[in-house]
């Protein structure tokens, strides 16, 4: 879309609206930064598409008379601009979930808009590692960079996101003030919902290691993984370090910093873990999400099945 076509779908009223849905899903469901970010590009995409379909800004009478037409029409629109049946299922739950929220502040029926089904899609799997590249990841990170403090700020990270599945945006928002680890770390997840994970020995070992190789003192206000400046380590350089370490290893790209948390729940899950508990290790809101990994481990199984039954 054009900036010309967002403006012209944007009436005032319809900013002014957009803006308060946003806060409510801030506030009442606890949305993570990203999470709106992601919510207002859909509306936004939605109100221009109105626009250029409709010839006029989109307004709160317009929404009133949507119908599956309206709705079928822009779902065409985005898959014609190459959106995955993924990507546009979420656009289209962001479109709906707006309009059932400005029909019930106006009054108005909108279960005909409301009607339309987004695309069915097969949830991808996640890709963990096996437990012994995991391993052996570690291990070659704490050799691979010429700097003895950096290889170990590798090692320390890499260690903390695989020994208790963090987010690396949870990993390298630690400050010193979190320092020494106790055996809970309490971690500040999407949305600000806060969680306990148990904090492993060698994770422990791997950060006091870093700390006490590191030029830069641990200021309690200060971040606790610094980058090669002394400023907080930037997700970009954890992400060029496991591109090395795969390279190194013979790994698939997707063993990138996330396939780390990815292995945490995986390896749980595969030693008699509880999905539940596995849910609030990682954060989860919801356990269907959590339930992913069932689908990891049945087909680890299947794998293994296949590869060793004589008649399979």
């Amino acid at each position: 879309m054009t900036d010309g076509a967002t403006q012209l779908a944007l009436a005032p009223v319809m900013a002014d609206a957009l803006a308060r849905w946003l806060d409510s899903e801030r506030a009442t469901r606890d949305r993570s930064d990203h999470t709106i970010r992601a919510y207002q590009g859909d509306l936004l995409a939605f109100l221009a598409f109105l626009g250029e379909y409709l010839g006029s800004p989109a307004l709160p009478g317009t929404l009133a008379g949507l119908t599956q037409s309206e709705m079928r029409a822009f779902a065409a629109s985005e898959r014609a601009r190459g959106f995955s049946a993924r990507s546009l299922a979420r656009r289209l739950s962001a479109t709906r979930s707006f309009i059932r929220w400005m029909a019930d502040r106006n009054g108005f029926d909108a279960s005909k808009a409301l009607a339309s089904r987004g695309p069915k899609y097969t949830r991808s799997l996640p890709r963990p590692l096996a437990p012994a590249q995991a391993q052996e990841l570690l291990e070659l990170a704490a050799e691979t960079h010429p700097q003895p403090w950096i290889a170990a700020r590798d090692t320390a990270v890499l260690t903390l996101l695989y020994g208790c599945g963090l987010r690396i945006s949870e990993a390298l928002g630690l400050n010193g003030a979190d320092w020494p680890l106790r055996e809970a770390l309490t971690i500040r997840g999407k949305g600000g919902k806060e969680r306990q994970v148990p904090v492993l020995p060698v994770a422990r070992d791997a950060i006091e290691t870093y700390l006490n190789r590191s030029p830069w003192p641990l200021e309690r206000d200060g971040p606790l993984f610094r980058g090669a400046r002394g400023g907080r380590l930037s997700q970009p350089v954890v992400s060029a370090a496991m591109r090395l370490l795969r390279q190194g290893l013979g790994l698939p790209p997707t063993a990138t910093p996330h396939a780390l948390r990815h292995s945490f729940a995986t390896h749980l899950l595969a030693a008699g873990g509880d999905l539940r508990t596995i849910q609030e290790l990682l954060g989860h809101a919801s356990l269907s999400t959590t339930q992913v990994y069932t689908g990891v481990d049945d087909a680890h199984l299947l794998a293994i099945y296949r590869a060793a039954h004589p008649r399979a």
